[in-house]
């Protein structure tokens, strides 16, 4: 009976420690919206002159049934249904309604490369917005603070981002706790001041929001334009549904993250309605004396955890774009031993702190940088809505009766969003479209310079097996060890074989042809790592199979063919890379000014010494030269 019932409680324990683990993790950006969200959204109000108590009621409503209906019917109740053997995020998104339309690229690729270059928009703002919002706390404890606020914010960000490089490993173990204790005190903090006006809670009456829009549209949309920031970070949740799986998340959302931010959102709308003049900063004055300065060190703190988890989104985002094609071998580096989520890509990491930086410094106050906040996270939201709706109707996995309404008019409510953000274009949320725009440009410029790559050198290429054949009737010299080529297709021969014959005249004793493909699924077992086949001339065809949230990593996969008949030490073969320099050429598909910018991508990709975890001391390069 003792056994039975650990087995029964076993489990449930341990989704209650992801739980807690998830919330250092996953609810960092939208934990921190308490300190922005409501101030954003009253100062068209404010700015117009309206009367304060029914715009109070009418945002306060509007954050409550946004919290409800995008973040926990959307993402908890519906998408975390969308995984992809456990892993969730717009990548994994698109290529699970690839798999159920059976189609590649199209319609479907481009809503996922829109999605994913707004979310790099989004992981430059956030930290931006985030610190800066919590650093102006110190004004509240003495307005001489204030010409202190940006360089503070910069040295914050500029350490956040030079210590990367290290990983988490070491201090995420206090992200939860910190986290934690931030959701008590909101909470702490909305009930204290909730007995401030008892009339608080007629906001959970939708009609209250609904009426703002129906009597005034225009004022309407710039307050939903503020009301958006309550649900930024909303995505993470599935997002990070592979790292904590769904229960937990669900777990850690319903019973301390929604319950801190409603009672948070309550305590502020009863408090400014008592405390008019609060508008200006209302999370702050809240508290009084000397409680206002431990509340700015823990708001730092946990925007600081914030900008860390969007931070390693966007590195786990990069990993799966190369995989998938979209971007450029980068250096990847694994920060953790025992978590192989844990991944640092130096690139991505300065082109960040880069963007950051500017950001910081050209909008100089959250105020001022929540005008670009919000755009770039709608974008992705929208492109969300938009694949779970095909998703859902095509896998069937809920009656379509009730999610095709539902998402439906969550897509409504987004796009009411997206015109209150479009509205914001002029005055700041130019940056993220401008950012976002860029990403595209450069993917889209990556896939036309791969594609238009491949065709030519299929055209140029020779068969593998014929030639093996015809060099079975011609042996060339033979010498003892083992050669690896890398190639593209298992069809064709690599060109380092081809400029080897050419300029060697030799082959190994032992030749194996490897081809890295990357799968639909996120992670590969490793009894189904590889296919090995037997070649003319005693050679090895090894097809490895990686998921698109695995680094390629071709010893491994050569480990892994003993079983197969093939035993070969990786660290003793020699292996024989093509080099290709690439030139301009007035005959490519692709317009001038594109070549150059693929080749500048190229010049910049990462080595595939580097990228396929190859041993630098045993790497032959033969170069070769082509065009676009």
């Amino acid at each position: 009976m003792q056994q039975q019932s650990e087995q029964r409680h076993g489990p449930s324990s341990t989704s209650v420690k992801l739980a807690f683990a998830s919330i250092g993790v996953v609810f960092g950006d939208i934990g921190t919206s308490p300190l922005y969200a409501m101030r954003e959204a009253l100062h068209p109000v404010v700015a117009a002159g309206g009367d304060l108590r029914t715009a109070v009621l009418g945002v306060a409503s509007l954050l409550i049934w946004a919290l409800i209906l995008i973040v926990t019917l959307k993402y908890v109740v519906f998408l975390m249904r969308a995984d992809n053997r456990g892993e969730g995020g717009i990548l994994s998104l698109v290529v699970l309604v690839e798999t159920l339309l059976r189609k590649k690229g199209g319609f479907v690729l481009a809503l996922g490369i829109i999605g994913a270059a707004f979310f790099f928009g989004d992981a430059m703002i956030t930290p931006a917005m985030s610190v800066l919002s919590a650093v102006e706390g110190l004004k509240v404890v003495h307005p001489g603070f204030g010409p202190y606020v940006v360089p503070l914010t910069l040295a914050i960000l500029i350490t956040l981002f030079l210590f990367q490089y290290l990983g988490t490993s070491g201090v995420a173990s206090l992200f939860a706790p910190i986290t934690f204790v931030w959701f008590l005190t909101v909470g702490t903090m909305g009930v204290f001041h909730i007995f401030d006006d008892l009339e608080i809670f007629l906001a959970f009456n939708p009609a209250y929001g609904f009426s703002m829009l129906v009597e005034q549209p225009g004022l309407a949309l710039l307050v939903f334009g503020g009301v958006f920031l309550a649900v930024t970070g909303g995505e993470a949740l599935y997002a990070d549904m592979g790292h904590f799986g769904a229960k937990p998340i669900r777990i850690a959302w319903l019973s301390v993250v929604f319950p801190g931010l409603i009672l948070n959102y309550l305590g502020q709308g009863a408090f400014i309605i008592s405390h008019p003049e609060s508008v200006e900063n209302p999370f702050f004055l809240m508290v009084q004396g000397w409680l206002v300065i431990p509340l700015v060190i823990l708001a730092t703190s946990v925007t600081v955890i914030a900008s860390q988890a969007v931070i390693t989104g966007a590195f786990s985002i990069a990993q799966q774009a190369m995989s998938l094609g979209l971007f450029p071998r980068m250096g990847i580096t694994h920060t953790s031993e025992t978590e192989q989520g844990q991944i640092y890509v130096g690139q991505i990491n300065w082109m960040l702190l880069v963007g950051v930086v500017i950001l910081v410094l050209v909008f100089q106050s959250s105020s001022n940088l929540a005008a670009a906040y919000g755009i770039a996270v709608n974008t992705s939201m929208v492109v969300d809505s938009i694949l779970a709706a095909i998703f859902f109707w095509k896998s069937r996995i809920l009656p379509r009766f009730l999610v095709m309404p539902a998402i439906a008019l969550i897509f409504a409510i987004e796009a009411v969003f997206l015109a209150a953000n479009g509205l914001k274009l002029d005055d700041g949320g130019y940056m993220p479209v401008l950012l976002g725009a860029t990403i595209i440009l450069l993917m889209v410029t990556w896939m036309r310079g791969r594609q238009a790559l491949t065709e030519k050198l299929k055209k140029e290429s020779v068969e593998l097996v014929p030639l093996l054949e015809s060099l079975e009737r011609r042996r060339p010299t033979r010498v003892a060890g083992a050669a690896v080529f890398l190639q593209t297709d298992p069809l064709y021969a690599p060109s380092a074989l081809m400029h080897n014959l050419k300029h060697n005249r030799v082959l190994h004793d032992r030749l194996v042809f490897i081809t890295a493909e990357t799968t639909s699924e996120p992670r590969i077992e490793s009894e189904e790592r590889v296919i090995v086949k037997q070649l003319p001339l005693g050679a090895w065809l090894v097809e490895a199979r990686f998921g698109y949230m695995e680094q390629p990593d071709v010893p491994k996969a050569l480990r892994a063919c003993a079983p197969y008949g093939l035993e070969i030490d990786p660290r003793q073969a020699s292996y024989f890379l093509g080099r290709r320099v690439i030139r301009m050429s007035a005959r490519s598909a692709l317009p001038y000014w594109q070549q150059r910018l693929f080749i500048m991508m190229a010049n910049q990709s990462s080595r595939a010494i580097e990228f396929f975890r190859i041993p630098p001391d045993r790497v032959v390069e033969l170069g070769m030269q082509m065009s676009v």
